[in-house]
């Protein structure tokens, strides 16, 4: 296929600017993520709204907000079921459909049974979107942008969630339910945009060859390698057998689940990996993020004692620097490594709940002693956010990518998905009723959580910056019995290590004197590992 039926497809986009498109279609679903987590945070507040569903205690409060997550999380087990079989891009169609009746069933609500549901369904469309929206943008990326592309994913999660602190704080002067109604139904915009893109751009090429979609992947390839490259050309033939390669290692290695419960993993130490994997997600949750993600007006009003108005205002400009900090995390991704992110974070963290649990149990809002501390709890409320987009908010959506076998990276991605939310959902709905019955006391359970994370990453995680995907599959058949990784210099430096470095220098020798044929997919000759399986 030449090269100018190949530009007649995606509007005659290639090479990069169809990966800009693609990266946009991503970044919107999960700045729509960042957008639905943050709106109820300044509805829960809302006067209009509480009135409108009879005034709930802080217990139905939690459940309302909560259930969203449960939706989630049966997206995200639906996917695990459904979703290789539809493809990347219907899949995200679907979700995108769901979650729009979700957000109109939202705006229409007048009970709590009505708005229950409607978050339900809202939540499965979501688990559905940010189960599918990571894993195309990382099956369509090249290697070299694709931990900054999932990064800054997050960072437009954050946008989102700043852009609905702002949008419910404006509305707050706005009487009527349209101060509520209007928030939940701006959701829709997001959901135009994802539907006026992502019909028309490719589908995953990995998924399509994986299929037997062979001609449909190579066009795709040749698309997404622009200058001018066709299906013929030697990259994408290139290309398409490193794919064809990669799919049929995983079609002989991926174990059941089955044999994944029994321990019959062979020897690259699958399920320790997808422990690793799934637990950076519970912990990016028992650090205590949404505690104040879905609730810091209402921790602001009651735990430090604010007015609705300012409790509003603060958390949008909060929003607003943890937005611009989170970039810092970009930059540091790869130059500090995962491990060193984690154990920072969790002990900045950790600091910031000390200080808020002291300053809070001096607070009173009625003196100008007591106004002073809680000025300095609201200040720390703050710097938490610094720490937390800096280096919680992306990695543990990175790690389980990069920790997970080729075999296992789609089971151990659900399976963190997973686990972030019901483990969202575990904190989301227990946290009005600890602030009502604990006060300052419930957030000494959040520095415990963050104070033990970090022996606990130093001991256990190994560092995956600065890796090939397969050098961690080699240093887990090497090393069977690796659990503490501190008995393994390799499993710890920042640094690739110097062998693996050593080894694909004497594979790129050994390729350039190989045959390689890829005619009708057959597969002669050894290849390094291409940017796009």
């Amino acid at each position: 296929m030449g090269t100018s039926n190949t530009k007649k497809l995606y509007f005659g986009m290639t090479g990069a600017k169809l990966n800009i498109w693609l990266a946009i279609a991503c970044t919107t679903a999960m700045t729509l993520f960042g957008y639905d987590q943050g709106v109820f945070g300044g509805i829960i507040v809302t006067d209009s709204f509480l009135d409108t569903m009879g005034n709930p205690d802080s217990g139905l409060q939690g459940t309302i907000v909560s259930l969203y997550d449960i939706g989630c999380f049966a997206g995200a087990m639906i996917t695990i079921a459904f979703g290789e079989h539809f493809g990347r891009k219907k899949w995200l169609i679907f979700g995108v459909i769901i979650m729009s009746i979700g957000a109109i069933l939202q705006t229409s609500a007048f009970t709590v049974a009505h708005m229950i549901v409607a978050r339900l369904i809202t939540g499965i469309g979501n688990g559905m979107n940010t189960s599918t929206a990571p894993v195309w943008q990382s099956e369509t990326a090249k290697a070299s942008w694709r931990g900054s592309l999932i990064v800054f994913s997050m960072i437009m999660n954050i946008a989102g969630f700043s852009l609905s602190n702002w949008m419910t704080y404006g509305l707050s002067f706005v009487s009527g339910s349209i101060s509520w109604r209007f928030p939940i139904a701006f959701q829709l915009v997001f959901s135009v945009i994802l539907l006026a893109t992502v019909p028309w751009l490719p589908e995953s090429p990995r998924w399509l060859i994986a299929h037997g979609r062979e001609a449909e992947g190579a066009e795709v390839l040749a698309s997404l390698e622009g200058d001018g490259a066709t299906v013929d050309s030697p990259q994408v033939l290139n290309q398409k057998l490193e794919i064809l390669e990669a799919v049929k290692i995983e079609r002989e290695q991926s174990p059941s689940w089955g044999a994944i419960l029994k321990g019959k993993t062979g020897n690259t130490g699958m399920v320790k990996r997808l422990l690793l994997g799934s637990g950076t997600q519970w912990m990016q949750q028992l650090v205590g993020i949404n505690v104040t993600s879905y609730y810091l007006p209402l921790v602001l009003q009651n735990s430090v004692g604010l007015s609705n108005t300012m409790s509003r205002l603060l958390a949008a400009c909060n929003s607003v620097s943890y937005l611009i900090f989170s970039f810092i995390g970009l930059w540091l991704i790869e130059r500090a490594g995962r491990r060193k992110l984690m154990m920072w974070g969790a002990a900045g963290q950790a600091v910031c709940y000390a200080l808020i649990s002291g300053l809070l149990s001096q607070a009173n809002g009625t003196t100008t002693r007591g106004q002073s501390f809680g000025a300095g709890a609201t200040t720390f409320f703050f710097v938490y956010y610094l720490f937390f987009g800096i280096c919680w908010q992306g990695v543990p959506w990175l790690y389980p990518v990069e920790i997970n076998s080729l075999s296992m990276r789609t089971k151990g991605a659900a399976l963190a998905t997973g686990s972030n939310w019901i483990s969202n959902y575990i904190v989301v709905q227990i946290t009005p009723t600890g602030i009502q019955n604990l006060g300052w006391k419930f957030y000494l359970i959040w520095m415990a959580f963050n104070t033990a994370f970090v022996p606990l990453i130093w001991m256990f995680y190994p560092e995956t910056a600065n890796r090939h995907l397969e050098d961690i599959d080699k240093l887990y058949r090497d090393n069977q019995d690796l659990v503490f990784v501190l008995r393994c210099k390799e499993a710890y430096q920042t640094e690739r290590p110097q062998r693996f470095i050593d080894a694909e220098h004497e594979r790129e020798e050994a390729v350039k004197h190989s045959p390689i044929n890829v005619k009708d997919g057959n597969l002669d000759g050894e290849v390094e590992h291409n940017e796009y399986a």
